[in-house]
């Protein structure tokens, strides 16, 4: 294992402190983890708030800021935070109008947000909750959750904590922004190809063995193997097939329109990721959608994993409208 750290105990409150060093216009608790905005809680407007484990950076605390999330909370690499911490991101965030939370949809995200909600609400802040479910290779053909957990929570993450922070940032109540952050998750699937897995600094070796010649179809974003081993082929057959996968379980709508993200998983170059944005254009187009926006990069990550997901979303008119307002966070900046 090669890796620029300290040691996998320390590797967390290391590198948050090197955000904090980078971006001295948020505030970032050593002991709780928290990255919130400098101007939080702001005056007259409902929290967002989201977290998770290290380990997928940017998210999520490179999205606090203006226009998107107003609190993160970063656990142990691919480990929940604790409710505490939690609920020290809700108190953070909370100006009276009440917290929105975004979870993504894996076990112990969903218990600890869960028991962090009902410490809110037992000091008076009201708690909101969606939960993220957007992994296709977690569901059947028929759009249903396929494990008893259901879908896993990935791409679609950053999707929901854009539009609701944009429309809590307008000054819409708990409920409106709620129920928007369920739109948009309701309205998007992910696909997820691995060619190599990626190495987790306390475990010191990687999460599954994958030959050079075969790509792993369908994992997570915690280094979990795929649905499948398939062999490496062009960029033009492997994003066709994934595509298959997604749009099957994509909602139906009356909007063709779409935001599309191709993300990094971590160690892919952004040269090879626009031949898959390329390719992932003219497989949409075949199927009647229009790419309205699109997100190239690396921007929900599973440490060092080559490889890249693939996250379509149906937006509407007010989906588009939401997306475009200002933003500026680490990760995500313009119209400001």
């Amino acid at each position: 294992m090669k890796k620029l750290i300290n040691s996998a105990e320390s590797l967390t409150a290391d590198a948050l402190a090197g955000m904090a060093a980078a971006h001295p216009d948020l505030r970032i608790d050593p002991r709780t983890h928290v990255i919130s905005r400098a101007d939080a809680p702001v005056p007259g407007k409902v929290g967002v708030v989201s977290g998770g484990g290290a380990g997928h950076e940017p998210l999520h605390g490179g999205y606090v800021g203006r226009g998107m999330l107003d609190a993160a909370v970063v656990g142990e690499v691919f480990t929940s935070p604790t409710p505490d911490r939690i609920l020290a991101a809700l108190r953070a965030a909370d100006s009276g109008r009440g917290v929105l939370q975004i979870v993504k949809n894996y076990t112990g995200d969903t218990l600890n947000f869960a028991m962090a909600a009902e410490l809110a609400e037992d000091l008076g802040i009201a708690v909101r909750t969606v939960v993220v479910d957007d992994d296709a290779a977690t569901g059947t053909p028929d759009g249903t959750p396929g494990r008893s957990a259901g879908r896993r929570g990935t791409g679609a993450t950053v999707f929901v904590e854009r539009v609701c922070g944009a429309l809590a940032e307008q000054g819409a109540d708990l409920t409106a922004v709620a129920d928007a952050g369920a739109r948009v998750n309701a309205a998007t699937r992910s696909i997820a190809i691995a060619l190599t897995a990626c190495t987790v600094p306390a475990v010191g070796r990687a999460g599954f063995e994958l030959p050079d010649d075969r790509i792993e179809f369908g994992v997570g974003i915690h280094g979990e193997p795929g649905l499948r081993t398939e062999p490496l082929r062009p960029a033009s057959e492997i994003v066709q097939d994934a595509l298959a996968v997604l749009l099957d379980q994509l909602p139906p709508g009356d909007d063709d329109r779409t935001i599309v993200m191709v993300n990094g998983l971590g160690a892919t170059p952004l040269l090879e990721l626009y031949v898959v944005l390329n390719e992932a254009s003219a497989v949409l187009r075949k199927a009647g959608l229009t790419v309205a926006h699109t997100l190239v990069g690396n921007y929900v990550t599973a440490l060092d994993m080559a490889g890249v997901s693939l996250t379509v979303c149906r937006a509407d008119e007010r989906t588009l409208g939401l997306w475009n307002t200002p933003v500026n966070t680490p990760a995500l900046r313009w119209g400001c």
